[in-house]
């Protein structure tokens, strides 16, 4: 099993299905055709595009990557904890179901996707990747860990938003999801930047999951033929990488704390008890001495109820 790949349990026949509503075929045609359209003039934009000021860029970006989900007829709501961005890099992590993510996520918060290098040789989308900046990395390699770390955390120490599923893989959505690989934490923290989690849910997860050995082309169709489809992107507080008050008792390394921490975030889930109890000892002992930041177990329990979010739909 490669360091960068793991093997999810989810398979096309398992969890890629779809029992709703469903378009006749000729709407269906018309909706990936719409799809592939949009998908092609973000190709063609990107070389005059990468040429814009950052804000203009963005700007285009975001609303090309809104208009992606739309075309193929997914309807996206947007919630976004407010808070105030700096002027440095920033690594957002995100749960991993279907190639829906990436724009979804690029609706919101635009920036350099991690990827694994054969996505640079698929036709067309390899191109779009590369057009965009992509930060391409060898997963299958062990020696190759170091350095794509290392390339991850010169892109943040330059300023730049990194965007990686830290999940290694796709799954169905129907479960808690796979557990984030440390590696991408470790680039966050050698940088001294701060990581925003971003949780994706889908209406209808099985028409929208792309796993295994899914043929693309079957996943277009799936979601073209699903009435109704959609998803709901939640952009969650940003988790700073320095932070040390939640410290297992195991004594395990800050970037398999601060992935821990994310992923808590975006599955939505609480810590246990036990790593509570160490966060509040931990945070006590702190306090007793500067007063440091808030711990990270307290972002992570944060509800959405709770925080002042505001709502789009597209």
């Amino acid at each position: 099993m490669s360091v960068w790949m793991p093997v999810a349990p989810c398979t096309p026949q398992a969890c890629a299905r779809h029992t709703g509503a469903v378009r006749s075929p000729i709407p269906a045609l018309l909706r990936l055709l719409a799809g592939c359209a949009w998908t092609l003039l973000g190709v063609a934009c990107a070389p005059p595009v990468r040429l814009l000021p950052a804000p203009a860029r963005g700007w285009l970006v975001r609303r090309w990557a809104r208009g992606v989900p739309r075309a193929f007829g997914v309807r996206v709501t947007v919630r976004v904890h407010p808070y105030a961005p700096g002027s440095g890099g920033e690594l957002v992590v995100a749960n991993h179901i279907s190639w829906l993510d990436i724009p979804l996520v690029a609706s919101v918060l635009p920036g350099r996707m991690l990827a694994k290098s054969e996505v640079g040789r698929w036709p067309l989308l390899g191109r779009l990747a590369g057009l965009g900046s992509t930060l391409f990395i060898d997963r299958d390699r062990l020696r190759a860990l170091p350095g794509a770390v290392d390339t991850v955390a010169a892109a943040l120490r330059a300023g730049s938003r990194v965007v990686a599923f830290p999940e290694g893989s796709t799954w169905c959505g129907r479960g808690s999801g796979g557990v984030f690989r440390p590696a991408v934490f470790q680039a966050a923290i050698d940088a001294e930047v701060s990581v925003r989690p971003v949780r994706i849910t889908y209406g209808t997860a099985g028409a929208v999951a792309f796993v295994g050995d899914d043929p693309l082309a079957a996943s277009l169709w799936r979601v073209v033929r699903a009435a109704g489809l959609t998803a709901e992107v939640h952009v969650l507080a940003p988790i700073p990488a320095g932070a040390r008050a939640f410290v297992p008792a195991s004594g395990e390394p800050g970037r398999r704390t601060l992935a821990r921490a994310a992923r808590a975030a975006v599955v939505g889930t609480d810590l246990t008890a036990t790593a509570r109890a160490a966060a509040d000892q931990t945070a006590v002992a702190s306090d007793s001495a500067n007063r440091p930041a808030a711990s990270v177990h307290h972002w992570a329990r944060s509800s959405p109820a709770a925080a002042s979010s505001s709502r789009t739909s597209s």
